[in-house]
């Protein structure tokens, strides 16, 4: 099944290549200038709920105070409804307001390091210990949103 949708996807993503080659950047579209860096993870079915309260612990903290900061535009967790089906059941979505946004920031960090302070990297340095027996990331991107004209 698998291999068939691969093909499938395969053999649109040619049709579909000759007419995006026709298409003008900023003349028929433009990329926006935000993008989203999405991770997709396979979290063991019974897991989720163990996974999440960990993420809710460290990744979601730290993302809220990013966004506090103005670091982030915002953040997302996406969970499967169908968790054992797929390559992955749980995604997680940061959205900056520029690319740049991305890059390492001296400032950026200390300001961050500063809000979220020793004790909190003390509690995520121990409940990640558990992730890599709960889950395993599948992939990451980073997108922008393409606006047609």
């Amino acid at each position: 099944m698998k291999t068939i949708c691969k093909l499938l996807a395969l053999t649109l993503l040619l049709f579909a290549a000759s007419a995006w080659a026709q298409l003008k950047p900023y003349t028929d579209y433009e990329p926006s200038e935000g993008v989203s860096h999405i991770s997709t993870i396979r979290v063991q079915a019974n897991m989720i709920d163990d996974y999440l309260e960990g993420i809710r612990q460290t990744w979601v903290a730290s993302n809220k105070v990013a966004k506090e900061l103005g670091h982030i535009d915002d953040y997302v967790v996406y969970v499967s409804d169908l968790p054992s089906s797929g390559d992955f059941n749980i995604v997680l979505v940061v959205r900056y307001a520029k690319g740049a946004d991305m890059q390492p920031s001296k400032e950026r960090y200390d300001a961050f390091m500063k809000a979220w302070g020793d004790a909190n990297q003390g509690k995520v340095r121990e409940i990640v210990k558990n992730y890599p027996a709960m889950r395993e990331i599948t992939g990451e991107y980073v997108l922008r949103t393409v606006t047609f004209k």
